[in-house]
């Protein structure tokens, strides 16, 4: 009928949870093959890697449909914040893999919902709960359990995990202002944009001209498939089933990074920093889970 809304597209939650659980493997995955390069490599280098090869596949695949609209924006300094942010989040946390375990890298760079639930109170105005300062207090608890005075934890690689889960909470919450008006692949592809950018700047200062051997440059692309598909699966998972269904199952990348962390590098955490992952996964979970009224 005439002004009525078009018909609802269809979800299929177990579709989405799939997609979403092969995306959290590609990012576990990138970890753990970046931590293996970063043995031959600096890591600004490896990350410009990994955002030209994201950059030329946005341009492949997604630009040649969207045309202009993949870029203009009417907030292009917003969107170039956001995406700096994002290259915090990888600069950091591939520090933190340099010198940390694959898995309690993970685990405290998990506390970035927390971070967000506190400074949405601030930056977007929301109302910071009870709930939400005791799931805090008790998700940095687990932090400390797992960089514990007197574990086996480097506290250079801790200050990057934290500061790389800082950085990622501001970019979680710019892609809350911006999602009601920009399209998923701008912010995709802003990220890449900006990415490759940015630290094309800095790499003549870590680059001296060595060539990766051929087995070293398909581990160096990889970063930027893993990271590309990964995001691409991402968003394709949230348009089949709801972010509600979703956001609890994120906490199955830390077994993802306990696997690859143990498979690859022979690397299992002891006993209290698995007491510490369970707590700061179960304090994420209860800001993702809201209680039934």
């Amino acid at each position: 009928m005439p002004g009525s809304l078009p018909p609802a597209r269809p979800q299929h939650p177990l579709r989405g949870i799939l997609l979403f659980l092969a995306a959290l493997f590609l990012f576990a995955a990138l970890d753990a093959t970046a931590k293996y390069l970063s043995a031959f490599y600096a890591m600004p280098l490896l990350v410009w890697a990994r955002y030209l090869v994201h950059f030329v596949i946005m341009l492949l695949a997604m630009a040649p449909g969207m045309g202009r609209a993949i870029v203009v924006t009417r907030r292009p300094w917003l969107m170039s914040l956001r995406a700096l942010t994002l290259v915090g989040v990888t600069l950091l946390g591939q520090l933190a893999l340099k010198t940390l375990p694959l898995a309690e890298t993970t685990a405290l760079v998990f506390v970035t919902p927390l971070l967000v639930a506190l400074l949405a109170g601030p930056l977007l105005g929301e109302q910071v709960r009870l709930r939400t300062w005791l799931a805090t207090v008790a998700g940095f608890a687990g932090v400390l359990l797992i960089a514990r005075p007197g574990g086996a934890l480097v506290g250079p690689g801790v200050a990057y995990a934290l500061g790389a889960a800082l950085c990622y909470a501001v970019y979680q919450i710019l892609t809350r202002q911006l999602a009601a008006t920009e399209h998923p692949t701008r912010l995709l592809f802003y990220t890449a944009l900006v990415g490759t950018l940015s630290m094309s700047l800095v790499l003549p200062a870590y680059w001296d001209g060595q060539p990766p051997t051929p087995a070293q440059s398909l581990l160096i692309v990889s970063l930027g498939l893993y990271g590309g598909i990964g995001h691409f699966l991402l968003i394709r998972a949230f348009r089949e089933a709801p972010a509600s269904t979703l956001s609890p199952l994120l906490y199955i990348q830390l077994i993802w990074a306990t696997l690859l962390g143990w498979s690859v590098f022979e690397q299992l955490p002891d006993s209290l920093a698995i007491v510490g992952m369970l707590i700061i996964g179960a304090s994420g979970l209860s800001l993702a889970i809201r209680p039934r009224r």
